[in-house]
């Protein structure tokens, strides 16, 4: 049984339920799985599961939350190496730039994308809720 963790950043709710459906998925294909928020992970805890799903919403001019997520995820970047990760996160304006450039950092790190991340414009609807389901689904197996 696979260990994952999902951690996320939100700041008006729609990256958590988006993550809360990564955690169902994850647990529908038999994974073990823990959810936490940006500021209770950090990059001792990196070693500590098998995939990590990571989520943040577009912030500012397209980027990631500044004060929270983006150095939580600097320090676990360089243990990223090998690991399955998946990313997922809303936006309200622009056109997806601040995932694109994230996932450029990623493959950069080393990190193995386990699926396609999953955006969407503000609050998720069934169909990016399905879409995280599959994504949780692709960090157990």
């Amino acid at each position: 049984m696979k260990k994952i963790a999902v951690v996320y950043w939100s700041g008006t709710g729609n990256t958590e339920q988006m993550a809360q459906a990564v955690v169902e998925g994850a647990k529908e294909a038999g994974a073990e799985v823990e959810l936490f928020t940006s500021d209770k992970f950090d990059s001792s805890m990196v070693s500590s599961f098998d995939a990590i799903g990571f989520g943040c919403p577009s912030m500012g001019a397209e980027v990631l939350e500044e004060d929270e997520f983006e150095p939580m995820f600097a320090s676990c970047k360089p243990l990223l190496s090998g690991k399955p990760i998946a990313l997922f996160g809303s936006y309200g304006w622009g056109d997806g730039e601040w995932m694109r450039n994230w996932e450029e950092d990623c493959k950069a790190a080393g990190a193995v994308l386990a699926t396609d991340s999953v955006i969407c414009t503000e609050a998720p609807d069934e169909k990016a809720q399905d879409e995280c389901r599959v994504l949780g689904k692709s960090l157990a197996n």
